[in-house]
């Protein structure tokens, strides 16, 4: 901001604040806290932001967010702080932000269950239209169908067999009620119609390590968190849940490909914000985000993972949102997602 600018701007809150002194009133009252506010925001940042992640850590979530933040920090100036709020399908955790101060010193790091969250549950503390401002598409990503070793299941139509010559005895476990594999698997049952219990956990990182434990036979889990366990022979890969194959498992066959024509399900990644954050706080927010995701050392990271980097404008994560939603609400007529209170 330039000196002038400056000046014109603390000259007008001086003029506010005398004229409020002589004549009390609503209208000037909020004068003032305009332009202390776009003062305020022309500062902005001054001090370390919050970056929320609804999950426990080790998930597709928390790792990304620990790839993206520090070079977000480098382009803003102030350190980004990534905070764990695992549990109760993320609704906690978008709440912690739907109802935080609308400064730009908050955002979420939000998942498909923003979308999805609607359709699972008949109540919720926030709305994810209105309550939040889009800031950036961070990134999409497939998820994994991968088996414990122990399953006796080498393809996805084994695996389907299997579950249907002992219904309801296999388990498949998820971060929770309404993350992507939870949504993922329960579309997998209605395609095939196959009768599995489903384990809801607080986060990717707690699934994955009952997954690779034996504890639940299968995950459709994101591809950075279950990449090291399959490359390393922990874990057996079956089919990934785009419709094209992933550039970190090529060897891996598409679900499409194994016997469930159109098969597509993504799981995805966007930076949102308290709605009401000032514009050019949100503009300085997503610059930072979309120069960070074009760095090589983070794009070339992110997709040896499976992630595909993407960093968009607003309006773009708002259409992106909209459509999850409608999909999502298409898909719970189709598949009968049960809703809780």
């Amino acid at each position: 901001m330039s000196k002038s600018s400056w000046a014109l701007t603390a000259r007008a809150q001086e003029i506010l604040r005398t004229r409020l002194l002589r004549f009390p009133g609503p209208a000037l009252l909020a004068g003032i806290a305009l332009a202390a506010g776009a003062a305020n925001a022309q500062d902005y940042p001054n001090r370390p932001i919050r970056l929320i992640i609804p999950y426990g850590t080790g998930g597709i979530t928390d790792i990304t967010a620990r790839i993206v933040a520090p070079r977000i920090a480098d382009n803003l100036g102030q350190q980004v702080v990534v905070e764990n709020r695992p549990g109760g399908a993320a609704i906690p955790g978008f709440d912690l932000v739907a109802k935080a101060r609308p400064d730009g010193y908050i955002a979420v790091l939000a998942t498909t269950a923003l979308a999805a969250n609607p359709i699972l549950f008949r109540k919720l503390p926030y709305d994810a239209e209105k309550d939040f401002a889009p800031v950036s598409l961070v990134a999409t990503a497939p998820t994994v169908l991968a088996v414990h070793p122990s399953i006796p299941a080498h393809s996805v139509k084994e695996l389907i067999a299997l579950a249907k010559s002992k219904p309801g005895a296999m388990n498949y476990g998820s971060a929770g009620n309404g993350s992507d594999n939870h949504l993922t698997a329960e579309v997998f049952k209605n395609a095939t119609g196959i009768d599995v219990l489903h384990i809801p956990y607080k986060g990717g990182g707690a699934v994955m390590t009952d997954l690779v434990g034996g504890q639940v036979a299968f995950v459709f889990a994101t591809i950075p968190t279950a990449h090291p366990y399959i490359t390393g022979g922990r874990l057996r890969a079956l089919g990934v849940s785009s419709l094209k194959r992933n550039a970190a498992l090529p060897g891996v066959p598409t679900l499409a490909e194994s016997g469930l024509p159109g098969f597509n399900v993504n799981a995805w990644l966007g930076i949102l914000v308290p709605a009401g954050t000032p514009a050019n706080v949100i503009d300085r927010l997503r610059a930072a985000t979309v120069t960070a995701l074009q760095r090589p050392e983070v794009s070339e990271r992110l997709m040896s993972m499976g992630l595909e980097p993407v960093g968009s404008t607003p309006a773009q994560l708002a259409t992106h949102l909209k459509t999850e939603m409608t999909r999502w609400a298409r898909l719970a007529r189709e598949v009968k997602f049960e809703a809780v209170d």
